[in-house]
This record gives C-alpha cells, structure tokens and sequence, in this order.
C-alpha cells in the first residue's frame, strides 16, 4: 500500500456528504488528483474507484470486505491514454496554522529562559541584602557602643567601619539601577546606611580624647622633624629670630622657608593665574581677612574674589564671602586697609576697590605706564602694572617706553592714587618672573628651573642702592603668578600655578 492512502480515505469520507450535498464540484487553487481502480487499506478494506460510461464523470464510493457500499459521490474527472481514471477532489480552506504554532513556540520558551534568568538574580539579589542586613545591624551595634563607651576609638576604628559602609553604599546604588520590581526594602536600606554614614561623622567629630586631632598634629610635628633634618644636611643656617613685627629693624632678606602648601584656589587647578594674601593695615595690623583672587582660564580676566575673616574658613572653604567685578585685570592685585588694588581692564589705570561694599572708590591713571602686555613679567601675561604693599604704605611696579622695559618702582598714595615718588632701576622687567617690596626694598625674582626660584636682584628706595643676592627659593609647580608680602607675618603669599603658597623670610640681624 502507498504511504498516504489512510489518510486520503479518511480525508474522502468526509468529504462526502459535503459534496454530495452541493451536487457539484467545488472549485479550489489547490486540488489533490486520484489515480487508480481500486486499493486495498490497512484493514483489508477495498476502496473502489469507478469510472462511468460517461468520459466526463467518474463516482467514487467506499465498500468494505462484505461489499457494502456506504456513500457515493459524483466528481468531474478524465481518462489517462491507459484508461486510468483521474478524479480532482477540492479540499475546504481549513489549513491548520503551522507555522504560526512554531512561532508561538519559541517565544514561550524565549520568555520562559528570561523569566529563569531574572528569577536568578532575584534569588542573588535577596541573598546579598540577607547578607548585607546582617552586617549592617552588626555595624549598628559596634557603633552604639562606640556612643555608650568612654574610650575614644582610634582613626583606624572609623576608617574600617567607613570602609564597610561605602560597600553596602555601593551595592545599594547597583541594586537599584537593576533591581526590577517593589524596592521597598532596598530604599530602607539606603536610608539606613546614609543614616549610618552621617552617625559615624559625628562619632569621629566627638572623639572624646581627640586622640585623633593629637595623632594628626604629632604627625604635621613629625613632618617638621624631618625637614629638620633634611635643612640640616643641605646647611640651610639656623634661622635668627625675626625682628619685631611690622618693622624695618633689620638688614633685609638674606634667607627663605621652604614652602607650606596652604592649599589649591577655590576655583580649582584649572585657574592657574591670580594672586592672593592678607590685607594689612598698620593700625591692626593682625586683624587683616585673607583674600583669593583667581583670575579666568583666559590668564587675563579678574572676575570673582573671595574674602575670609581666618585662615581657617579659607582652609575650610567655610564662611567665605564671594565677590564679582568686571574690571580687573592681571595678578598685580595688592589688598591694603580693607581696599583692594589692580589694574583696570585694558588701560593703565589703577582702581581702588572698597572690600566692604565691592564698589570702585577711586580710579587713576600711571602715567606713561607701558600696559597690555607690553612689559609683562617672564612667563606670566598681562602683569605690567603690579601692586605692591610693605610697611611703609602701596606701592607699584612697572615699566615705561622712556626706560626701554626697565623696572620703574613709585610710592603711592593710598587714599588718591596719586604717584609721590618713582625710582628708576637697571633690571629689564620682562626677565624677572615676578617681584615685592619689602620696607621699600624691590627683591625681583627669576626662574632657574621648574622647581625651583632665586630672588637674584633687590633695589632699595632708601638709599639708591641696586645688587644681586642668591637665595634659593623651592616651589611646588613650574610658574608663579604672583608674590605678596605681609609685613605684621613677614610671610611670602605665593600663587603657584593655582596653589597657595606660604614662605617665611630671614632677615639679617645688622640693620643697613
């Protein structure tokens, strides 16, 4: 028997009464041609094809081994050129969707391997909180001990427990970016740890015994040690004592600290220019606020300053008091009794700033005073007009076309701006990196290589008197920006690349 042949009886016999209902042929794109006389099934069974007497018709009927007929139906068919009957059977278009069964298949089963994977790391995620809770009551406990104990724990003790913490914050931020579903439990947990965080501050701002703060000044006290001994073998002399502040009892400078990094400017490493210090005012003269005067990006521009009562509210960035001014140009900014001076945006003018109210007090012009980079200092732009202010009041230095790019120094008065005196050196400006005055003594600076300065020149006002000295002077990074000197401290404010700088001075001892 052919494959197929059940199936086609089945098919056929149903297909009966249907067509023998209608009389005719049901016409259909897709028609299955019968060929054959009679086929034995399966069972035994003879299934009959008949042709008639008619050349256009032919009847099909089912009879089983006894001969029994069970229906007949008429259809249109033909003759082969061997007398083979072919009958055309029209099948109703009731085809069963297969492929889109396939279809259905693999996307249940696509889902089912997703919803496996998510349910894995549901499983990992509650396993990792598990974890976490229990490790966050054991941190719980350790730090309400902490509270309860009398004994101040060591920095180690906090650094530990913030190191856990910082984990558990962690995992909290990769659980919620992927966690999908109710995060109840998971916001808990942030807000536990953030609280934990916050606790832990405290503790270590209580310490009790402040056995922190005495280990980090044991520390600093260490550091200071060892420089020590580092200035003991480079036989840096043992420094005199200082002359009473504010005063010019002294010989000058003949030495210089190594320089304390105070710390970067508030506006970050990118503001490379500016200059800042301490205002001075001989009246008070400890009571002055320190100032930071970073200039733009530009190099050029003076646009926001600020202002702080301590030195320890600038090391804090704490209770500063920020200023904006739109006129200010260069690092030659000198601050003296509560004013601030620079040199006016694109002219040789020189403006006095009122610090309390940020208003321009007065405006004045230096006269025939070279400007816009015409005889700025080496390596550092539009810092012809530089300010200066030393026990005996303001001063600035610059350069003028009449003395071909030397140094020109002129007392000022502070109130008026108006020049009272001026002094004409032999030291061409553009080859000095930056300069101060010092009871009316110009000490002129130059670099010797990226780490380090030598103040190599000085002319002194009061006598007339120019020279060379040799004092070495380190630095932190490759250009300074500015130097201002602050009489009541006889400290060094140095702008190094956008660090804040501090030197202390050694005078000789014999006046001049």
């Amino acid at each position: 028997m052919k494959p197929g042949l059940p199936f086609l009886e089945a098919l056929l016999f149903l297909l009966g009464p249907a067509a023998g209902a209608l009389g005719t042929t049901v016409p259909s794109p897709s028609s299955l041609p019968i060929t054959g006389s009679s086929v034995v099934s399966d069972s035994g069974s003879i299934i009959g094809f008949g042709a008639s007497s008619s050349r256009g018709s032919a009847s099909r009927g089912y009879s089983s081994g006894s001969g029994s007929v069970s229906q007949f139906s008429n259809f249109t068919g033909s003759k082969d050129d061997r007398g083979t009957c072919l009958c055309s059977v029209a099948l109703p278009d009731t085809t069963f969707p297969v492929d889109r069964m396939e279809h259905l298949e693999i996307t249940a089963h696509i889902l089912s391997q997703r919803f496996e994977k998510e349910l894995s790391k549901v499983k990992e995620y509650v396993q990792l909180i598990s974890i976490y809770e229990k490790k966050l009551s054991n941190l719980t406990v350790r730090v309400e001990i902490m509270e309860k104990d009398s004994i101040s724990y060591t920095e180690l003790d906090f650094e530990l427990i913030k190191i856990e913490v910082k984990e558990m914050e962690k995992l909290i931020i990769r659980l919620k970016d992927t966690f999908v579903g109710s995060s109840v439990i998971v916001d808990q947990l942030e807000v536990e740890i953030r609280n934990m965080t916050l606790l832990v501050e405290k503790l270590e701002t209580l310490d009790k015994n402040n056995v922190l703060s005495i280990r980090r000044e044991i520390m600093v006290l260490k550091n200071k040690l060892k420089e020590c001994e580092a200035s003991k073998d480079e036989h840096i002399p043992v420094a005199p004592p200082p002359p009473a502040p504010g005063t010019c009892a002294h010989g000058g400078v003949v030495n210089i600290s190594r320089p304390v990094i105070v710390q970067l400017n508030w506006r970050g490493f990118a503001y490379k220019y500016g200059a800042w210090g301490r205002d001075y005012s001989p009246q008070n003269p400890d009571k002055g606020l320190y100032w930071v005067a970073p200039l733009n990006t530009d190099g050029r521009l003076l646009e926001y300053y600020r202002l702080y009562n301590t030195l320890d509210d600038l090391l804090l960035y704490i209770n500063a008091r920020e200023y904006r001014v739109l006129y200010g140009q260069g690092s030659g900014t000198a601050v003296y009794k509560n004013n601030m001076y620079i040199n006016w945006y694109n002219t040789r003018n020189i403006a006095k700033v009122n610090l309390t109210t940020n208003t321009v007090a007065v405006t004045q012009t230096l006269p025939d005073a070279a400007f816009n980079n015409r005889f700025s200092y080496a390596n550092v732009g539009w810092q012809d007009i530089d300010l200066a202010v030393d026990e005996n009041g303001l001063w600035v230095i610059y350069s003028t076309e009449a003395s071909t790019g030397n140094i020109v120094i002129s007392k000022l008065n502070d109130t008026t701006l108006v020049v009272l005196e001026t002094w004409h050196t032999k030291q061409y400006k553009p080859s000095v990196s930056n300069a101060f005055m010092i009871c009316g003594v110009l000490y002129a600076t130059r670099t010797l290589n990226t780490r380090t300065e030598e103040i190599f020149y000085y002319y002194d006002t009061n006598t007339g008197r120019e020279g060379n000295l040799n004092i070495v002077m380190q630095k932190m990074q490759e250009k300074v920006q500015s130097i201002n000197y602050h009489p009541f401290e006889q400290k060094l404010f140095v702008y190094n690349d956008g660090y804040l700088l501090n030197y202390d001075l050694i005078f000789d001892q014999q006046p001049r």
